[in-house]
C-alpha cells in the first residue's frame, strides 16, 4: 500500500504518503490563497522525499471539506485526475474528521470549527477523535453558543471566535498526515471511505450575475 494523502479545505496546504504502516513523508504550507500553485509541487516533494514516484501510489484520500468553494475543488479535481490517470482509487475523508483524530484531547465531547469566512464556522461535534457525533454544520458562532457551551475545540474557527470557544486547542489547520492515518485505519476495519466528492454547505461566494447589461446595439 502507499496511500498519497492531500487537503486543501484550509488554509493549509497539505500532503503526506503512508505506506500501510505508518506516514514516510509529509508537506503543509498555509497560504490561503496559493492551493492552486502550492499543491503539485508539495506531491513532487513528499515523492521525492520518500525516494519514490507517482507511480507508486496504489491509492488516494482527499479532503472533502467542509471548506470554501474555490480552495477545496483544487485538492478535489487534483485527487481525481491522480486517481483516473493512474487507475487506483480515490476516497474521501472529511476535512474536519482529520482534525478531530489529529487533537490532543483524552475525553470528548469537543467541538471541531475551522473558518468559513463571512464570520462564520464550519463545524461538528465529537464524541472523542473518531467518533462524530453531528453532520457537519455552517454557522455564526453566536447562534451555535449555547450547542457548544463548555466544550473544548479545535481548528482555526475556534482560535477566531473565543467568546464562543473559550477553551481552544492546536491543530489550527488539518494535516495529511492525520488524513492518511485516519483513512488507513477506517479501511483496515473494513468502514467504507465517503466518494470524494465536496461538503460545500453553500454556494459559493462567485455569483453569475442575474442581469446583464445590454452593450450591444438593438
Amino acid at each position: 500500500m502507499l496511500l498519497l494523502a492531500l487537503d486543501t479545505a484550509t488554509p493549509a496546504v497539505t500532503v503526506a504518503l503512508h505506506d500501510g504502516t505508518d506516514v514516510i513523508a509529509s508537506s503543509s504550507q498555509v497560504d490561503a490563497r496559493r492551493h492552486g500553485e502550492l499543491l503539485l509541487p508539495a506531491v513532487d516533494r513528499v515523492l521525492a522525499e520518500a525516494g519514490l514516484t507517482i507511480d507508486a501510489v496504489t491509492g488516494v484520500v482527499v479532503g472533502i471539506g467542509p471548506g470554501p468553494y474555490t480552495g477545496l475543488r483544487v485538492g478535489l479535481m487534483t485527487a481525481d485526475t491522480f486517481g483516473l490517470a493512474l487507475g487506483v482509487p480515490v476516497h474521501g475523508v472529511c476535512t474536519l474528521d482529520g482534525l478531530a483524530y489529529a487533537a490532543d484531547i483524552e475525553k470528548g465531547p469537543f467541538v471541531v470549527a475551522t473558518d468559513a469566512r463571512r464570520k462564520e464556522v464550519y463545524w461538528a461535534k465529537y464524541a472523542d477523535s473518531r467518533t462524530r457525533l453531528t453532520d457537519p454544520a455552517v454557522d455564526r458562532p453566536a447562534d451555535i453558543a449555547g450547542q457548544v457551551a463548555g466544550l473544548p475545540a479545535v481548528g482555526a474557527g475556534a482560535l477566531l471566535y473565543p467568546d464562543t470557544f473559550p477553551v481552544a486547542h492546536e491543530p489550527e489547520n488539518v494535516s495529511a498526515a492525520a488524513l492518511a492515518r485516519l483513512a488507513v485505519e477506517r479501511l483496515a476495519a473494513g468502514r467504507e471511505l465517503p466518494a470524494p466528492r465536496p461538503l460545500y454547505l453553500r454556494r459559493p461566494d462567485a455569483q453569475v450575475p442575474k442581469n446583464y447589461k445590454v452593450v450591444t446595439p438593438k
